[in-house]
């Protein structure tokens, strides 16, 4: 059987290398390498401007979708003004990944969001985003650098399952997260040390996911096998 081929969205980022300094689609090559290692195929998806109206023939080419972290998200798309430390954002991006997710969860295209790409679940549902949290020092202690601290996850939801366990350290760095609650979305993670929203699941969608922390710079993580281990399960025969 061939392997289930995961979609990971790309950021928009200006970038320098040799004699070029240009904007280019870059995605951390942790991501592909953690969707190889659970046994899918990974491909990279740019923003398109298309998929704003209907991202169809994207997903009709992936088994199952990753929406990685990255740079905050525009507040216009859930009705707010930017806070002062609100930057960085890409309207392109922001459009095309709102879009893919609703139209996964809408086709049952099994679903990871990572901290940014939760935080694009959360909105793409109906929800808001607290602009600037309070507690930095436990999810971004330094400015590019990955914090460790503790989660909890609800017994038996889909967050506890993917992870194989109720309670684990995990890899962190953000300084925004979830307000309101998108509509049908259910709360199944938190942070042991301040309470702050770490997971959020869609019940009935099969394997639709978001979790505040970064998976896939953790060796010893389960969330992506999990998610491949969803896509492969969407393959025909």
């Amino acid at each position: 059987m061939a392997r289930p081929v995961i979609g990971t969205c790309g950021a928009l980022e200006q970038a320098r290398w040799g004699n070029w300094d240009s904007l280019v689609v870059l995605s951390p090559r942790t991501y592909s390498l953690s969707v190889q290692a659970a046994g899918g195929m990974a491909v990279i998806l740019p923003p398109d401007n298309s998929w704003d109206d209907d991202p169809g023939d994207a997903l009709d080419v992936i088994d199952g979708l990753v929406l990685s972290g990255g740079a905050d998200v525009d507040p216009a798309t859930y009705g707010a003004e930017p806070h002062a430390g609100t930057t960085g954002f890409r309207v392109e991006r922001d459009r095309s990944e709102i879009a893919l997710a609703r139209g996964a969860i809408e086709r049952g295209v099994p679903v990871l969001g990572v901290c940014r790409g939760m935080q694009i679940l959360n909105i793409a549902l109906g929800g808001t985003l607290v602009q600037d949290i309070e507690n930095l020092d436990v999810h971004r202690r330094t400015r590019g650098e990955f914090n460790g601290h503790e989660v909890r996850l609800e017994p038996g939801s889909l967050a506890a399952r993917a992870a194989g366990s109720e309670r684990l350290l995990v890899q962190s760095h953000h300084h925004q997260g979830i307000d309101r609650l998108g509509d049908g979305l259910q709360v199944t993670g938190w942070a042991l040390e301040d309470g702050l929203i770490e997971a959020i699941e869609v019940p009935d969608a099969g394997f639709a996911l978001g979790v505040l922390w970064h998976p896939e710079q953790d060796n010893g993580s389960r969330l992506m096998t999990a998610l491949v281990a969803a896509a492969a399960q969407r393959q025909p025969a």
